[in-house]
């Protein structure tokens, strides 16, 4: 299993993470969904979570989490979101079939006239197997 973690900003309003596969769609407009190659997680709004599992997934989630871990066990088909702080599971998809490579994925969304311009900090996960 292997994992990285994103730290969003507190000024942050918006951003998608997760993992894709080698060979997604890099042009024009994207529709993240494991059906496309996405395996993500989104904030909108600055309070509304979802994953983008095709049909979106509302999740509830008691505090905006800090810290997002990423982990991904390919031989498992599972990709995992913790809130790495509060050590608390935030959604998996399960039964993933994974045929290539996977990447990160991460995207700060758009600036939003300076509503969204905090950055987003990629950081390594200490976890033991």
């Amino acid at each position: 299993m292997t994992g990285t973690a994103t730290t969003p900003d507190p000024g942050k309003t918006q951003w998608t993470l997760g993992v894709a596969r080698e060979s997604i769609n890099r042009k024009g407009k994207i529709t993240s969904s494991p059906q496309k190659g996405y395996w993500t997680i989104w904030l909108s709004n600055n309070k509304k979570y979802k994953a983008l599992a095709g049909p979106s997934v509302r999740l509830s989630l008691k505090s905006q989490p800090e810290k997002v871990g990423v982990f991904v066990d390919y031989e498992e088909g599972l990709v995992s979101f913790y809130d790495v702080d509060a050590a608390a599971l935030i959604y998996s998809f399960t039964g993933c079939c994974f045929k290539e490579k996977l990447y990160p994925y991460f995207s700060p969304c758009l600036n939003h006239g300076g509503k969204n311009s905090a950055p987003l900090i990629i950081c390594p996960v200490n976890h033991t197997e």
